[in-house]
């Protein structure tokens, strides 16, 4: 998405001390709604509303949260804190984040968990204009990559690069920040990191001709969960009734945007009208046919996929102490 990331490595010390603050207390349930007998919950976004978001509107529209019992407000993050703060604290109660920051975190000893996989492989991918001639790692030799500002860009680069061939340092590194893929590409930076289904989609819709080297194929490891459902721990051992029923309309949502792509984007769309409809429509016919995709059910995660790329964070330094894969996901609240 349009620099959907936040820093996902800035603010984890931040994190680390509301988390040992709230520790003291537990979170009380989630509100009841005293007109309709609903229990009240918050789902925080990572990023503005996309088609990463769509099956959770759908849920709420289609009234699947209200069958299950639930009133649930989905919010965007305000400034100055992150979604995994926020669901790690309890202050909300999901969340959508991703597997490398779910894995920084828990490696820190913050007990986040991710209950489904909105996508099932990374769509991300290094972009660059067709005319500046980036088709592998190695092109990225005397480039500019503009990008906003995370260790675990860094760390991509140098291992692409590495396994290619190249030394790393030869690529000059932009903090460009929440910027514009479309304003920035080839005048700022040369190449940058975007995801397919919102600046990919929209290049094509355009008419703008990319270069694309998908991180996925570029190693194995790099086919991690982006983006995730998250919750805490907390949520998992004393309230797993809320969970499985918040997961089951979830799902139900995300199953109705697979079969219904074109309805899907103007639920989005009334609920988020700020958005170029175009887009929109474009996107979620891409992304409805990528959520479940090879999966035997939408939501489904490997704990291999956790393992390898844990790995690979802790062999590049991008976490201290490696994590138990098994303990940083479950599939449990997934219907069957």
């Amino acid at each position: 998405m349009v620099r959907r990331k936040v820093m996902i490595f800035c603010l984890l010390a931040c994190l680390m001390l509301l988390f040992t603050g709230c520790t003291q207390e537990k979170k009380a349930a989630p509100e009841q709604s005293k007109e309709e007998g609903l229990k009240k919950i918050t789902v925080m976004l990572d990023w503005f509303p996309n088609t990463n978001h769509t099956g959770l509107y759908v849920a709420k529209d289609k009234g699947y949260y209200e069958a299950e019992g639930l009133e649930v407000e989905i919010v965007q993050p305000g400034e100055g804190s992150t979604t995994d703060q926020l669901v790690a604290t309890g202050k909300a109660d999901f969340g959508i984040s991703y597997q490398e920051s779910v894995t920084q975190a828990r490696s820190t000893g913050i007990p986040l968990v991710s209950l489904a996989a909105v996508i099932q492989h990374n769509t991300s991918a290094f972009a660059s204009l067709k005319e500046a001639n980036i088709t592998s790692p190695q092109d990225f030799v005397g480039k500019r990559y503009g990008g906003w500002g995370s260790p675990v860009e860094e760390a991509v680069l140098k291992a692409v690069m590495e396994k290619a061939g190249v030394e790393a340092d030869k690529v000059q590194n932009i903090t460009l920040g929440a910027t514009d893929f479309f304003n920035s590409i080839g005048r700022d930076a040369d190449f940058e990191w975007i995801y397919y289904g919102w600046d990919g989609v929209e290049a094509q819709r355009r008419g703008m001709q990319l270069n694309l080297i998908m991180l996925k194929d570029l190693d194995p490891a790099l086919d991690y969960y982006t983006p995730v459902i998250i919750t805490n721990e907390q949520h998992i051992s004393e309230q797993q009734e809320l969970v499985k029923k918040f997961m089951a309309a979830t799902a139900k949502g995300y199953q109705w945007s697979i079969e219904n792509s074109s309805q899907a984007a103007e639920v989005l769309l009334n609920n988020a009208p700020e958005l170029n409809a175009e887009l929109v429509k474009a996107s979620q016919a891409w992304v409805s046919a990528k959520y479940q995709e090879d999966a035997p059910r939408w939501g489904e995660q490997r704990e291999e996929v956790w393992a390898s790329y844990a790995q690979w964070m802790f062999e590049r330094g991008l976490i201290e102490q490696n994590i138990k894969a098994q303990e940083a996901f479950t599939n449990q609240f997934l219907p069957q």
